[in-house]
């Protein structure tokens, strides 16, 4: 096991992703991803260090070695397994297309608003849709309210959020599951692969939280469901 006193461990979060990630009114870190990471921490006993990032920047500096652990829900797929570890997943996720009804995916002439780097921005690329691409997921209601984009490809759980807009709920969106592969499935915290020795301590904590149950207090903190 990892000693008290070892270097900090750099964890990479994000920070505008209620209810997964975001700063609460005292301009602290919390979020579902960020407690959990911080249990495993716990757990592990070591000192993290949390450092923001953006989508679009998480997977390079893990996969580059100048992070030890990403705290988001990344889905495992297979150029995403050449480039980083994977610790044991935390959760399921799955994806949804929020349009007006008759909008749908691979429509010509509509645009649709995604998170840069993120796995349903790498599928709508691959499928060849016009992709509106911006920073964090508390940004992705915007395009649909100014017009910029006609459709939102967004995890289910970053979904609820956006409905807590009223705005957002005004425009009466229809609600598909997409059930490509590449947009489900277990979600799971990037490992370094630089730091191949973490994968077991990490999985070991997740293991021990969820038995504790401390995952499941942060679960009822910050989501509506169970999610494991």
């Amino acid at each position: 096991m990892l000693a008290a006193d070892d270097a900090a461990l750099r964890v990479l979060v994000l920070e505008n992703a209620p209810p997964m990630s975001f700063r609460d009114e005292f301009g602290q870190l919390t979020g579902f991803s960020v407690e959990i990471a911080r249990a495993v921490c716990h757990e592990m006993r070591v000192n993290c260090a949390f450092d923001v990032v953006t989508q679009s920047a998480m997977l390079p500096t893990i996969s580059q070695g100048k992070a030890d652990i990403a705290a988001a829900g990344l889905l495992e797929t297979p150029e995403r397994r050449v480039k980083v570890l994977f610790a044991k997943p935390y959760y399921r996720s799955i994806s949804l297309w929020l349009a007006p009804s008759g909008v749908t995916p691979g429509q010509a002439g509509v645009k649709v608003a995604v998170v840069g780097g993120s796995a349903q921005d790498a599928y709508g690329r691959k499928q060849g849709w016009d992709m509106h691409p911006v920073a964090t997921h508390g940004d992705l209601g915007a395009p649909l309210l100014s017009g910029e984009a006609q459709a939102v490809l967004v995890p289910m759980i970053s979904a609820l959020s956006l409905q807590k807009n009223e705005a957002f709920r005004q425009l009466g969106l229809a609600t598909t599951v997409l059930q490509a592969p590449e947009l489900s499935g277990d979600a799971s915290f990037g490992i370094s692969p630089f730091r191949p020795e973490l994968q077991k301590e990490i999985n070991a904590a997740l293991d021990r939280i969820k038995r504790n149950g401390t995952y499941d207090r942060i679960n009822s903190r910050f989501l509506p469901f169970r999610v494991s």
